[in-house]
Parts: C-alpha cells; structure tokens; sequence
C-alpha cells in the first residue's frame, strides 16, 4: 500500500486510473478492484447514467430496496417502495399499515405547497425609496424571468409573491428580496435558482439604471433557494374510538394504553433528547420513501427538524388528542418533493417506485410519504410502551448479526428457529453458535 498523499486534478483523470489510485490505499487492490466492478450495472448505458449522477464516481452503493404493502390513505391502497438499510422500518411500517387498516387507514390531505427563495444582499443607499418603487422593481422582475417561467406558469405554478424584506435588525445593512413559488410536480431546485439569479442580476441593473441610486449601493451576496418550507405542508394522521385499541397489548385495556401512548408523545413535546429520537423515527420512513423515488431526503430533513424547532424549542413533529372517547394522532410537516424532474425519472428504480405508487402527482406523493413516516412512528411508540423496542428490533437485525459471524446457511436455519423464542443480542447469538459449531445444539 502506497501513502496518502495528495492528488492533482483527480476528477479529470478517467474512472479506470481513479480506481487505480484508490484502490492502492486499501491492503487487498486487487479484491477491492473486484469489488467495485462486481456492483456496475451490466447494462453499461444505465451504468453511465449512474455516473453521471454524482462526481468521481467508482461503483454503485447497493441499498435495500423494497415494498411495504397494503397502505390505506385517504380509501385508496398504496404498497410503498422503500430503500433503506434497516429492516425493522420496513416491517414498522408493514405493521402500522396492516393494524390502522383495519380501523379506517390513514388520512392525509396538503395544508399549503409554498416554496422559497431568497436574494440576499446589503444596502447602504435610501431603503424608503427602494421600497416605494418596489412595484416598478417587481414589474421588471417578473419580465426579465417571462421565458424561465413559461412552463412553469403554463402548469399552474410559478412565483407567487416578491417582497423586499428589511433585515438590519440581524446584520448591518442586510437585505432580502424573498421569492415564494409553486413548482408544481417538480421539486424545483433549479428552476428556483435560475429565477433568483435573474433577479440578481435585474436588481442591481434596476439600481444603477435609476437616477435616484448608484452602484456603490448595492453588493449581492446571494442568491439561492431555502430548504425550509413552513408553507410547504402536509397533513397526516390517524383516528379512532379509543374502545377499538383493546388489541393493542395483551397486558393493556384500551384507555391504558392510549393514555400511556399520550404520555409517551407528550414527553417527546417536552424534552429534546426524547424529541430528537421520536422525529428521527418518523424521518425513518419518509427518507426511506424519499431515497425510492429519487427525492432530497436530505433537504427533506433539514427541513423538518427547523420545523420541529419552529416555536424556539426542538419538539415532537407530531401531536396526540385524547377526547370525547376518540384517539386522534396527528402528524404535520414541511415536505418538499417532486414527480418529475432531478432523479425521478433518470434513476431507473425511482421512475419504478413512482410506477408503484401509481405515478402519483408531487401532492399525493407528499401525503404518502407523511403516511410511511407517520406509521414507522406509530410502530416505534407502540412497542416503547409496551414489549420494548428491542425484542422486535434485535429479531428484525437476527441475519446481519449471524452475517457478522459468518454464520453458515444451515446454522442461519437453526438460529432463526432458536430465536423466535429467545432474546436477541450479539452476545447470545455468538454464543449460540458457539455451541452449535461444538455440537451442543444438535436438535432445536
């Protein structure tokens, strides 16, 4: 193995001499050569597309891909793709999908579909006179972006609002033009920001254009588009008489285990660390669905927890109403996701998720990607108050810790068999196949 050590222009050097090289930085070159050509996809046009994706690309990073099925929203069914590493959301989700469809499924419906951008800039010239001739400025505006938009507008969408925003109370002489849009089906990053960046360039030719201002006013700092969109909404959630969840414990009658249930969520309202965990499990499913249909989970994300940190403290993303003899639990959040554009249709699997899922429009695929983050939690507080997370949790993870130890196939059979009734862990399981490769577990 060679040292690390710098490399020039790396990028432009062709995917045979990057593997070369990074495979010199690894003990076994070879197999790791081996490795990285056995996840191409043998259909090399796909295989460009792929790398086209992403920048030095080697090889493809295999994640799970699978289906959680029979999903009840709004009366319709849905069998949800989902890529993700973990099998325990998959079979949360499954689980929560199959319990609350019996009692009605899910409900879910869009709140508001806002998105924004903002121009940000500094001002030392008159703000008053700015602000008055900001409709001259939003008239010249919206013509120096006709053609961006036309399809746009031609869709239903577009911009919706330009407002001058005056922000030196934060930052001396610190300015905003913040842009709202619909972007319909599509995500709209880069429509967002081609927009902005017109706007950019108009502002500071609008500027030196008038007589009332000169250059020295102004100094664009940015332009670009936010990934907090606390207009960007969805609604889902799930009811029923609370007399119908006597079959959710064997130990619990109805009321005990909804009030114990309200409990669990209300400590999630209140206390960070808890709220960080409980919303993380929400963001189990939805990224799971976001990563299958070629969307920003990561936007996504950044997103969701602003949002949960919205009232000055981080707190549960979801809210609970015990009343009148009715369980009502309730999830809302920004969720920014398109249908068309970006990954959704160069990914082959993501068009095929989105084939799935009925090629539904940006709006229903934001409800259900709520659902399938609104039933992972579901499933997670349900076991946390009752059994524990980790009985069905270390069951679901009962293969990669027996692919840890190299277990054989025949060993597997006798160890799944062994656990169905018995407590998972790695200690157990290590010494379990202690045992059976001593020829102690000869019959289970």
């Amino acid at each position: 193995m060679i040292p690390r050590e710098i490399i020039e222009s790396f990028s432009k050097l062709p995917k045979k001499q990057k593997i070369e090289f990074v495979s010199q930085l690894v003990n076994d070159s070879d197999e790791f050569k081996k490795e990285l050509a056995s996840f191409w996809h043998p259909d090399k046009e796909i295989q460009k597309r792929l790398n086209e994706f992403s920048e030095n690309t080697l090889t493809n990073y295999s994640m799970p891909y699978g289906i959680s099925p029979n999903f009840i929203i709004n009366n319709k069914i849905y069998h949800i793709p989902m890529v993700i590493e973990e099998s325990s959301v998959v079979a949360a989700a499954s689980k929560a999908a199959k319990y609350w469809g019996n009692k009605g499924g899910f409900k879910s419906e869009i709140i508001s579909v806002k998105k924004i951008g903002q121009v940000h800039f500094s001002w030392s010239g008159n703000f008053e006179k700015l602000d008055f001739l900001m409709p001259e400025l939003r008239e010249k505006l919206h013509k120096r972006v006709a053609k961006i938009t036309e399809n746009m507008r031609k869709r239903g969408g577009g911009i919706l609002s330009i407002e001058l925003i005056d922000m030196r109370h934060a930052m001396e002489n610190y300015y905003q033009l913040k842009v709202s849009f619909d972007t319909r089906d599509s995500m709209g990053a880069n429509f967002i920001n081609s927009v902005l960046e017109e706007f950019a360039q108009e502002l500071k030719s609008f500027v030196i254009d008038s007589p009332a201002f000169t250059v020295k006013d102004i100094n664009i700092i940015m332009s670009i588009l936010s990934n907090y969109t606390p207009e960007c909404l969805v609604k889902t959630w799930v009811e029923c008489d609370i007399d119908d969840l006597d079959d959710a414990d064997e130990e619990l009658t109805a009321e005990e285990f909804a009030q114990k249930f309200a409990q669990a969520v209300k400590i999630a309202q209140i206390d960070i660390y808890r709220a960080t965990t409980h919303n993380k499990g929400i963001f189990n499913g939805i990224d799971a669905v976001a990563l299958a249909t070629g969307n920003d989970f990561r936007a996504i994300e950044a997103s969701g927890h602003a949002y949960a940190s919205r009232n000055g403290q981080y707190a549960s993303l979801t809210d609970i109403c015990l009343e009148k003899g009715k369980f009502k639990y309730t999830l809302i959040l920004p969720l920014a996701m398109g249908t068309v554009g970006g990954l959704t249709h160069l990914h082959p699997l993501a068009k095929r998720s989105l084939d799935i899922l009925g090629n539904p429009t940006a709006e229903e695929l934001m409800m259900i990607t709520a659902t399938a983050g609104l039933a992972n939690n579901l499933s997670a507080i349900k076991s946390l108050i009752t059994k524990g997370i980790q009985v069905g949790h270390m069951k679901m993870h009962l293969l990669n810790i027996l692919n840890h130890y190299k277990a054989s196939q025949p060993e597997k059979t006798k160890a799944i068999e062994f656990f169905k009734t018995h407590k998972v862990s790695f200690s157990a399981v290590e010494s379990f196949l202690t045992e059976i490769r001593k020829g102690i577990h000869k019959e289970i």
